[in-house]
């Protein structure tokens, strides 16, 4: 007989009452385990609510209730983003802000304990596009060269895994979330594969091309590497032997930039950039790029579109059929 799962305990919060700390609660468990949402996203969430929370209890001179927050007014709404705004809070968080405060209302409404009208009357603040701003190709594949590395005062095993690292971001246009989340086993030895297959946002997994000598930058890094790696672990591992860092690739960055004399904007999702910008410089298919890089939506890929609008523009000329 299975056994009843356990209930929840309700997250303390000193500004609001139980019945809050509770539906925050299942809120949470849900788009973990219903939406899929990533840690950061539901942590990113969770801290929102809260300060959504903290200021309507001083706003209101209240703890807040279930019943008070259904009565939320648009007023209220935009008293809580004028405050953030000046915590000198971007748009763009501002904006998830407002995603997570009307996430947990449909919740609460799904689950007949209120509507918040307040929440879906308020428009989301604009965001300006800003285009990615991708690497040289060189330079690009200067990244993915241990011997950049070799003046550094650290084991060359670790330059190996570095350049590895940065080979997969470059060479298959990866999150550095997503490389550093393969295991010992999705990764096949030099000619016996070339596909890796990546869990990417919301736990998705697609399947990726990966270049053959890609695969002999990872074995070399696997050769040399001190501490076993088992089928079942991650095949990136730092100095002692633990999940590698997405820090520890952000700084190796940061240093090959000033030996590269790269700007500020060459960060290791700049790689991302480059492979997918670098794709359609020749020829490439959006949508194939969409799917390569996990896109849901063709217009996340379509900011590639402004990088390289003059070849767009020749394509058109030479190929639309003249009247």
């Amino acid at each position: 007989m299975a056994k009843p799962a356990p209930a929840l305990q309700p997250i303390e919060l000193d500004c609001a009452d139980e019945s809050i700390a509770l539906e925050m609660t299942r809120w949470l468990a849900y788009l973990r385990a219903e939406r899929r949402l990533s840690p950061k996203t539901s942590e990113a969430y969770a801290r929102d609510l809260r300060q959504f929370l903290e200021f309507l209890a001083e706003h209101c001179e209240a703890r807040v209730t279930l019943a008070g927050f259904s009565a939320l007014e648009a007023s209220d709404v935009r008293a809580f983003m004028a405050k953030r705004r000046t915590d000198e809070i971007g748009s763009r968080s501002l904006m998830r802000a407002l995603a997570g405060l009307r996430s947990f209302g449909r919740f609460l409404e799904r689950e007949g304990r209120g509507k918040v009208g307040a929440l879906s009357a308020i428009r989301a603040p604009k965001v300006g596009k800003s285009l990615p701003k991708p690497l040289p190709m060189a330079a690009a594949k200067r990244l993915a060269d241990a011997n950049e590395r070799a003046g550094e005062d650290r084991d060359p095993w670790i330059w190996a895994r570095d350049a590895a690292v940065m080979a997969l971001l470059y060479g298959s246009g990866l999150r550095i979330s997503e490389a550093l989340g393969l295991k010992r086993r999705d990764v096949p030895a030099p000619g016996e594969g070339d596909v890796l297959v990546v869990t990417g946002k919301g736990n998705k997994t697609r399947m990726v091309p990966v270049l053959q000598n890609v695969l002999t930058l990872i074995q070399d890094y696997v050769a040399t590497c001190p501490h076993p790696l088992p089928p079942e672990g991650p095949i990136f591992v730092g100095a002692r032997g633990g999940p590698l860092s997405p820090r520890i690739i952000q700084l190796t960055m940061a240093r090959l930039r000033g030996a590269l004399g790269l700007p500020d904007s060459a960060t290791p999702h700049a790689l991302r950039h480059s492979f997918a910008t670098h794709l359609l410089s020749r020829g490439g298919d959006l949508r194939a790029i969409q799917e390569l890089l996990g896109h849901a939506s063709l217009s996340t890929t379509q900011i590639y579109t402004g990088i390289d609008s003059e070849r767009l523009l020749e394509v058109y000329r030479s190929a639309h059929p003249r009247a």
